[in-house]
């Protein structure tokens, strides 16, 4: 319904209506004569601000702004994986239809294909009661995710009339239900939510399992939960998006929500040409067959970008709901914090460190708040897990954005510059990343890797610890003063660094390891550590014990075990006990 409101002033994506008004907070609005979208985002006596999600150039004083009477919301049901939206959920590829490569203004298409046909299959019986969260039919979304159609959790009713099974449009009535005041909701195949209002649960379950990401630095030493928040922060060019890419394509989430948020455009092309051309190893099918891209690159509105994460993660909620374990990569969350910064510039808000909002810390955290493993109201059990990068200017980790992120955040990866000028990938740093996580999942390694993996992987920090503080005297006075075992110490954590925490992303046996190889690869490399300790406590020369390139020959196992036979690595220890027994039996004279 259209108010009588017109537009006082406009300042980039802010617009201003003067006078009283019946608009509320948080209310999405149409504005001007190309019915702009837009949201409420302050009430005064007699002025009413609202961003807009897009460009509003050639806008003018006094043209109309028209209330919705509802919140920004998605819609929610079959047809939103294998997509790609910009960041207030329109299907790009039917923007383009409508005007081309470049998103018209005003532009308003449904964000999921209304005249698609769904082999639904219905659940409810008449005489059933529904409450929130209940599913009540379900359908195949794709070949590897079945969609469950659920009761908005703001609903609930006895069931008065059950469609039959058959095919369905997505807004259809399948299911009619008698509310508490005796009037009769017809549901369909989807429903709307506020992409701010978190989705309710009934329960938030203790995250002690990790997500398996198949790259070693990440699940040995500094694993995520699921349901948990890591921090991706690095300066330009050290691997943010590529780790992401990574994670995105191997962890063993069901769904993975990736969150282009005003990055460059090819950034996105590239990630949704590769994930169509992956083969995902869960399924045998193209990853995209479980993943949802939503594109807010930089030379598009600034309000929509810093919708377009809220989008995601509403989406991520969804499917949670549904009992599917999600994933949400955000790329990257800085440049959220920029958008969030040039709309408070324009309101004329106070600013607070580096020009932005007071109310930065707290945005953020209500988005990482969101993440969680839960109990659902229809009680299956399932997560998301919110995966943020952060790009600091310089790579000053000091900078508001990384320092409010390290506060709502039990994990961080640290990208290293050094590291990626020297191609070392991931080039996560091992002295300044780290996980809370680890002690919560003694257990889960105890009973899927083995007994001493939390052992060997403390032994493994200790090493690395130790090799930085030996690097420090190396580069003032040189290794030659060093004994041998701790030129030893050097020489296994290169081992260490290259064979095991150095992955290539290109290789098919080495782009993605199961938890059982990293943890033999881990007693292989100690082994070999231990034996040649005990040799150079005899007094023979560490070079004895280099010249049999058994150092060497670790750093390659990487590539030459296959994954699908672990057990190729029993050989490598019983190679180096018989190449090390001659040394081990004799001392120097």
């Amino acid at each position: 319904m259209s108010e009588q409101n017109v537009i006082y002033g406009i300042n980039g994506p802010i617009v201003t209506v003067r006078g009283i008004t019946s608009l509320s907070m948080m209310e999405m609005v149409y504005v001007g004569n190309s019915r702009l979208v837009g949201e409420v985002i302050k009430i005064d006596k007699d002025e009413t601000t609202i961003q807009v999600y897009e460009e509003t150039s050639g806008v003018t004083p006094g043209e109309p702004v028209c209330s919705t009477g509802d919140q920004i919301s998605v819609t929610l049901g079959p047809g939103i994986i294998r997509n790609i939206f910009d960041g207030i959920e329109r299907p790009l590829s039917m923007l383009e239809k409508q005007s081309g490569s470049f998103i018209g203004r005003g532009s308003m298409v449904p964000a999921i294909d209304e005249d698609a046909l769904w082999d639904v299959t219905v659940t409810a019986k008449v005489g059933d009661y529904l409450t929130g969260g209940q599913i009540y039919a379900y359908c195949p979304e794709t070949p590897v995710i079945t969609h469950k159609i659920m009761l908005s959790p703001l609903e609930e009713g006895e069931v008065v009339e059950v469609m039959p099974d058959g095919k369905y449009r997505v807004t259809d009535t399948i299911v009619k239900i008698r509310k508490q005041d005796g009037s009769v909701k017809e549901l369909t195949l989807c429903q709307k939510w506020p992409i701010r209002t978190p989705r309710p649960v009934k329960n938030r379950l203790e995250a002690n399992k990790p997500l398996v990401t198949g790259q070693r630095v990440i699940d040995t030493l500094f694993p995520v939960a699921k349901g948990g928040c890591a921090a991706i922060p690095g300066g330009f060019g050290t691997g943010k998006t590529m780790t992401q890419h990574q994670l995105a394509k191997w962890c063993d989430a069901d769904i993975i929500i990736y969150v282009g948020c005003g990055e460059r455009g090819n950034e996105m092309t590239q990630a949704l040409v590769e994930f169509g051309e992956i083969t995902d190893p869960k399924t045998g099918r193209p990853l995209t067959d479980r993943t949802v891209l939503i594109a807010n690159t930089s030379n598009m509105p600034v309000a929509a970008r810093e919708a377009s994460i809220y989008t995601g993660i509403t989406l991520a909620e969804y499917y949670r709901d549904m009992g599917y374990h999600t994933a949400l990569m955000a790329d990257s969350t800085s440049r959220w914090a920029e958008a969030l910064r040039e709309i408070s510039g324009r309101l004329e808000e106070m600013p607070a460190d580096e020009g932005f909002p007071a109310y930065l810390p707290s945005r953020l955290s209500k988005f990482y708040e969101r993440a969680g493993y839960v109990e659902t109201l229809s009680e299956n059990e399932g997560s998301v897990t919110l995966i943020g990068a952060v790009s600091p200017q310089g790579s000053d980790f000091s900078e508001p954005v990384t320092q409010n992120t390290k506060r709502f955040t039990r994990c961080f990866w640290a990208l290293d510059k050094a590291l990626a000028y020297a191609r070392h990938y991931p080039a996560i740093n091992w002295t300044t990343s780290y996980s809370e996580y680890v002690n919560d999942f003694s257990g889960w390694f105890r009973e899927n890797a083995g007994e001493n993996f939390l052992k060997y992987r403390e032994e493994i920090c200790s090493l690395l610890t130790e090799e930085s503080s030996l690097m420090e005297i190396v580069r003032l006075i040189g290794a030659d003063v060093l004994p041998d075992d701790q030129k030893l110490v050097i020489e296994i954590a290169r081992v260490i660094r290259v064979g095991f925490l150095q992955q290539n992303a290109f290789h098919s046996e080495d782009t993605y390891v199961p938890i059982e190889k990293q943890m033999k690869m881990m007693e292989v490399i100690l082994h070999l550590y231990h034996v040649s300790r005990k040799i150079v406590a005899k007094q023979v020369p560490l070079s004895k014990i280099v010249a049999t390139g058994l150092f060497d020959k670790l750093v390659k196992i990487k590539y030459d075990v296959p994954n699908n036979n672990i057990g190729m690595l029993d050989g490598y220890i019983a190679e180096i006990d018989s190449v090390l027994k001659p040394l081990m039996n004799r001392e120097v004279q």
